[in-house]
């Protein structure tokens, strides 16, 4: 009876050891809206790895974007998250809206993402001082756009109660300013992000330009972001317009495995053009480009990988 038990025991701890090591090798990639560029980019990147990267599996996970990715990296609770570098620089720093500093670390810069201030083609609405005691979507909580509009409007000395603003997500401020029951709305994404792009084909939209003046206040308050020029019908119909960009990264907890997140890297490197294929905004995602992001270190798992490549 007694080699029964042991017997038993052991086959009890052996299935134990085989379901938590199961469950350590099954990870998430925090992304945003289904929407954005986040979402596709990061299930194309846990297909890659779960391909390439033996007793690795990994899903994209839907999240409210770059504030709660962050969070989720430094807890524990995701692998890897895309995330605007501004935001990363904050959560690093441990400055608002975070409340502390965050064990996060850089894997790679990955593109620049462009501030979209939207209005109908038109509105009477020409700059970003005229969106005063306007409906304007700022963005979801917890994400990028969100973080990223309210600081743009900080700088330039407009506050969020000058405005009936709302927190939508992408698609939410797509719809909204589709059927008139907004103003204006802000997603802050990849040039040809999905949800502008859509927005376009069916809207007759345009997008306040900045001026250098707005440009070099915006980039004083927040060096991660710089002037961008983006010429007419990069989107359908859509004007030239002069606004900011951020670079957005790939984070990780700085105390993850190095050899993990070497072979992360590697992986993604090695086929960084399958990844082009299905995310063309990575055509930015080089080995010259994954430092862009100053002030938040690299992962010395990814350092690796670049002083191989240097």
């Amino acid at each position: 009876m007694m080699r029964n038990m042991a017997v038993r025991i052991s086959t009890v701890i052996l299935a134990l050891g085989v379901s938590l090591t199961a469950y350590a090798d099954n990870y998430t990639i925090g992304t945003g809206s289904q929407s954005g560029t986040y979402y596709p980019l990061g299930g194309t990147l846990a297909k890659l790895w779960g391909e390439q990267i033996p007793d690795f599996t990994m899903r994209a996970e839907v999240t409210a974007g770059s504030v709660e990715n962050s969070i989720k990296v430094a807890q524990n609770k995701q692998l890897a998250g895309i995330a605007m570098g501004s935001v990363v620089l904050k959560a690093y720093q441990g400055t608002k809206p975070f409340p502390a500093k965050m064990d996060v670390a850089v894997v790679t810069a990955l593109y620049p993402n462009v501030v979209h201030f939207m209005v109908p083609a038109d509105s009477d609405i020409q700059s970003v001082t005229d969106l005063k005691g306007k409906r304007v979507s700022l963005g979801a909580p917890g994400s990028g756009t969100r973080n990223s509009a309210i600081a743009i409007l900080d700088a330039l000395g407009i506050k969020e109660d000058d405005l009936k603003a709302q927190s939508l997500n992408y698609t939410a401020t797509t719809n909204a300013l589709a059927n008139g029951q907004i103003d204006a709305g802000v997603i802050v994404g990849s040039l040809g992000v999905g949800a502008v792009t859509e927005l376009a084909l069916t809207r007759d939209i345009r997008m306040l330009s900045f001026t250098p003046e707005q440009l070099a206040a915006i980039s004083k308050a927040m060096p991660s972001h710089q002037s961008i020029e983006i010429p007419a019908d990069s989107y359908r119909n859509v004007p030239a317009f002069t606004t900011a960009a951020v670079w957005n990264v790939l984070l990780v907890n700085k105390n993850a495995d190095e050899d993990l997140v070497y072979s992360m890297t590697k992986t993604m490197f090695e086929n960084i053009d399958t990844v082009r294929q299905n995310i063309k905004a990575t055509s930015y995602t080089t080995l010259d480009n994954m430092q862009k992001l100053s002030g938040v270190p690299l992962h010395p798992g990814a350092m690796k990988y670049l002083k191989e490549h240097q």
